[in-house]
C-alpha cells in the first residue's frame, strides 16, 4: 500500500518525491480570471448569479447572502454547551500565543533633532474564507480570525458557501467566539473576487486569508497585488521523524491523520528503525479499516505516502530540511535536540505526546502553514500578517549638511539630476 524506501545522503531519489507538484492549470486559470473579471465589472450582480450557479442558492440581491451578528449569536447559543466552551477555550489559548507577536515599532531620537524609525499599523480590513458546504471547519475560522483580532484589525469580514443557504451553526458560533465582524454566505472565486475588489455592497479588504479548493486557490494567486494574501496553499503535509522506541500505532495514526484530507496529501516517515518501519504498514492497515474516510486516506498513502529508512538521525533531520514540510513530528528520545538541527518547518510536534491535531486545534500557535516546500521561506500565519510597516525620517538641518555630498555623489553616479537637486538647493 505505503512504499518503502532506503536511502542514503545526498538522497537524490528523494528529490523529485519532494518537489511540489506544479499547480499551473490553463483551463482552471482561464475560467477564474473570467469569474474574477465578471466580478470585477459587474459587482453584487456577478456575485448573485454565480451564488445561484455554483451553491444552488435563489436570493433576490446580496443582502440576502449576509449574515447578522444575532445569527452569530444564536448559533452560539444552538451549539452544544460542551462544544461552545471548547471553541472558547482554543480560542483563548490562540490569543494568549499571538498576542506575544505583537510589534510596536521603534523611534530613534537623535541629539541632534533627526528622527528615524519604524511605526507598526494594522490593516483597516482584512477578508477570511472559510470552506464550506458538508465540511465544518470551525478552527479555521479561530485561526484566521484571532490574528487579525490582536493585531487590531478594524473589519474582519469572513466568506463561506453555503449551498442550500445554510451554514453550519458551529461555524458561526466560531466566528462569533474570534470577533468576526461580517459574514457572507458567498464561497470559490467569486467570494475572492468580490473582497478583493468590492462590490456595490461588499467592501474590498486589504488583504485575504484562508484555506480553499484550486478555485479558491487560483483566485488568491490571480488577485495578489490587487491585495495581499497569505499564501497559495497545496495538499496538506505530515513528515514523521521516529526512532526505535517510537510505538508504530502512533505513527502509523498520525500518517493517517494527514491523509485522510486529501487525495492529494503527502505523508512520510523518515526513520533509522529499519524495525520500526516494517510494523508500520500492518498498523495503517488496521487503523484504516475503523475511519470513515478511509478511501481518501488509503488513496494519498498510495500515491504520495513513503516509509523512508535513513542511516541515522542526521540524515532524517536533512530529510526534512529538504522535504520543508508543513507539519513536521519528532517522535524520539530527545525532539527539542532534534528540533535545533532543522531548518525548514512550518510546525514542528515535540514529543510522542504531542501529535499534530493538537496544533491544529487548541495548543495556540496557528495552524495555516506552509506548504509545498515554501517553509524554505515561509512561515506560519499571525499577527504579523496583519500590519504594515511605515518607515519614518525626520533629518535636522545639521545632519542634511553632513550627508549632503554623499546623496548628491549617490543621485548623480545614478545620472538622476533631479535627486541630486532636491538635496543641492536645501544648501544654500
Amino acid at each position: 500500500m505505503i512504499r518503502t524506501l532506503h536511502v542514503q545522503p545526498p538522497f537524490d531519489e528523494l528529490r523529485a518525491l519532494a518537489a511540489a507538484a506544479s499547480t499551473d492549470d490553463p483551463e482552471l486559470r482561464d475560467a477564474v480570471a473570467a469569474i474574477v473579471r465578471d466580478v470585477a465589472a459587474r459587482g453584487d450582480d456577478a456575485v448573485v448569479e454565480y451564488t445561484r450557479r455554483f451553491d444552488r442558492l435563489e436570493v433576490a440581491d446580496v443582502s440576502a447572502l449576509r449574515v447578522g451578528r444575532d445569527e452569530m449569536e444564536e448559533a452560539a447559543r444552538a451549539i452544544e454547551p460542551e462544544l461552545l466552551a471548547s471553541l472558547r477555550r482554543a480560542a483563548a489559548n490562540i490569543r494568549d500565543f499571538h498576542e506575544r507577536q505583537r510589534e510596536s515599532g521603534f523611534l530613534d531620537l537623535h541629539p541632534d533633532g533627526t528622527v528615524l524609525g519604524q511605526r507598526v499599523a494594522p490593516l483597516r480590513r482584512v477578508g477570511i474564507y472559510v470552506p464550506g458546504g458538508r465540511a465544518a471547519y470551525p478552527s479555521s475560522v479561530l485561526m484566521n480570525a484571532i490574528p487579525a483580532h490582536v493585531a487590531g484589525v478594524d473589519e474582519i469580514a469572513m466568506v463561506s458557501p453555503a449551498p442550500g443557504g445554510e451554514m453550519l451553526p458551529v461555524v458561526l458560533a466560531a466566528a462569533h467566539v474570534a470577533g468576526v465582524h461580517e459574514v457572507l454566505r458567498i464561497g470559490g472565486a467569486q467570494a475572492v473576487a468580490a473582497l478583493a475588489y468590492g462590490t456595490q455592497t461588499i467592501g474590498r479588504v486589504d488583504k485575504i486569508v484562508g484555506p480553499g479548493n484550486k478555485w479558491v486557490a487560483e483566485a488568491k494567486r490571480q488577485v495578489f497585488g490587487q491585495v495581499d494574501i497569505d499564501m497559495v496553499a497545496g495538499p496538506s503535509e505530515i513528515l514523521v521523524i521516529a526512532d526505535e522506541h517510537a510505538d508504530p500505532v502512533h505513527v502509523a495514526a498520525d500518517l493517517i491523520g494527514q491523509a485522510e484530507h486529501d487525495p492529494d496529501a503527502i505523508a512520510w516517515l523518515v526513520t533509522p528503525s529499519a524495525a520500526l518501519a516494517a510494523r508500520v504498514p500492518a498498523e495503517l492497515e488496521r487503523l484504516l479499516e475503523r475511519n470513515p474516510r478511509r478511501d481518501v486516506a488509503r488513496a494519498a498513502l498510495e500515491a504520495n505516502g513513503a516509509l523512508i529508512v535513513v542511516p541515522d538521525l542526521a540524515a532524517a533531520a536533512a530529510v526534512a530540511d529538504l522535504r520543508a514540510p508543513e507539519h513536521l513530528e519528532l517522535l524520539v528520545a530527545e525532539p527539542l535536540a532534534l528540533a535545533g538541527r532543522i531548518r525548514n518547518a512550518g510546525a514542528i510536534f515535540l514529543g510522542a505526546f504531542s501529535p499534530e491535531p493538537m496544533g491544529d486545534y487548541f495548543a495556540g500557535p496557528n495552524h495555516v502553514l506552509p506548504t509545498g516546500g515554501t517553509a524554505r521561506f515561509a512561515s506560519p500565519l499571525g499577527v504579523y500578517d496583519f500590519v504594515k510597516r511605515t518607515s519614518l525620517i525626520g533629518y535636522s538641518p545639521e545632519r542634511l549638511r553632513a550627508h549632503a555630498a554623499d546623496v548628491v555623489r549617490l543621485a548623480e553616479s545614478e545620472g538622476l539630476h533631479g535627486h541630486a537637486e532636491a538635496v543641492r538647493v536645501r544648501m544654500g
